[in-house]
């Protein structure tokens, strides 16, 4: 989840929709009104969603179609829903599982092949699927973040890659998100046995728990409760949040008041797709379309915080310098993923963090 309490409503965007709607123009593909009545679809996303209301009703208007959104926990839960109602699914159509979490939904047959024609626009940068059951809508890697204030008050060097995480200097100061229950927890996870290896990565949790970190259940209880960095001013000034995530603590003087270790960093891609169980495969699939427009990937970072898979929508003023995009993150192939994911996940259990 990524920073639900911080988006904003973007003016621009809410004047842009305004003249665009009062001139009668086109926003999106196949926007023709429906006879009868709008046509109800049903999407199912995390609860970090957020869009401005002008964008959605001006989709919606031009769309013939009532979208109902329901929000169902982080990218973990989602996709356990997802695969546990598969033959009886609870929407039209899907958006928030991530690449740590798609290969599960991928090999449970939870959707359906469908290409957008808004797809060759960047999101097939993305792809991960040769059926185009998933579309990528945005990324927004995981990293650590340190309280920049913290460490200079305290006047302790800042660390700057994973080994620094074990120093003694560090001790008490790290918390992260359970792998178990949460996304960033997972891909943070992730991180480390691509760093580490497969024979090597345990090794390294069994020093950071040493070295006295802390695990709490998700992003919001890690980085609202225990992080000295953010709103709620906890004790520890290191945690796991996103590359993104410097962009939200902005200070008086218009400088960050955290950082993230680019050198931390695990790619995390979500991905929309059309459920195989809906009745309304066309009219999810034109929900696709507009996840992938412009007009929505133009919200997706001031609102959510996170990076549009889209080329060329641009991001907030200063963006490149306080939160640019890790240039060469870790990731691993999905089918790894897939293959390890719960092994990892009992043995990290196993090591009582």
């Amino acid at each position: 989840m990524i920073h639900t309490s911080l988006r904003r409503t973007r003016a621009a965007v809410a004047v842009a929709l305004t003249g665009v709607l009062a001139t009668g123009c086109t926003l999106f593909a196949g926007d023709d009104e429906q006879p009868g009545g709008p046509t109800k679809v049903t999407l199912v996303t995390h609860q970090s969603w957020a869009v401005p209301p002008e964008v959605l009703e001006a989709f919606e208007q031009q769309s013939g179609i009532d979208l109902v959104v329901r929000q169902e926990g982080d990218a973990g839960e989602l996709t356990n829903k997802l695969v546990l109602t598969k033959a009886n699914p609870i929407a039209d159509v899907a958006y928030g599982v991530d690449s740590t979490f798609a290969s599960r939904a991928l090999a449970e047959g939870v959707f359906a092949s469908y290409t957008s024609p808004e797809a060759d626009r960047g999101p097939q940068r993305y792809a991960i699927d040769s059926e185009h059951r998933l579309s990528a809508v945005d990324l927004g890697d995981v990293c650590v973040n340190i309280d920049t204030t913290w460490f200079a008050e305290q006047d302790i060097p800042e660390p700057e890659t994973f080994e620094d995480l074990t120093d003694p200097r560090y001790r008490d100061l790290l918390v992260v998100e359970n792998p178990a229950t949460s996304s960033p927890g997972l891909a943070f996870l992730l991180a480390t046995v691509t760093e580490y290896g497969a024979d090597g990565w345990q090794k390294y949790w069994a020093e950071l728990k040493d070295n006295g970190v802390k695990s709490v259940s998700g992003w919001t209880e890690a980085y609202t409760q225990e992080f000295s960095g953010s709103s709620g001013a906890g004790p520890r000034p290191i945690v796991v949040s996103y590359a993104s995530s410097p962009a939200a603590e902005i200070g008086e003087d218009g400088k960050p008041r955290t950082s993230a270790l680019l050198d931390t960093c695990y790619r995390q891609v979500e991905y929309a797709g059309v459920l195989e169980g809906s009745d309304q495969k066309e009219e999810a699939g034109r929900v696709i379309d507009f996840l992938l427009s412009q007009q929505f990937q133009a919200t997706v970072a001031e609102n959510m915080y996170v990076y549009p898979a889209r080329e060329g929508v641009d991001l907030p003023a200063g963006w490149a310098e306080v939160a640019p995009l890790p240039q060469d993150p870790a990731a691993l192939p999905g089918e790894r993923v897939e293959a390890g994911r719960e092994g990892w996940i009992e043995q990290w259990r196993a090591l009582g963090i």
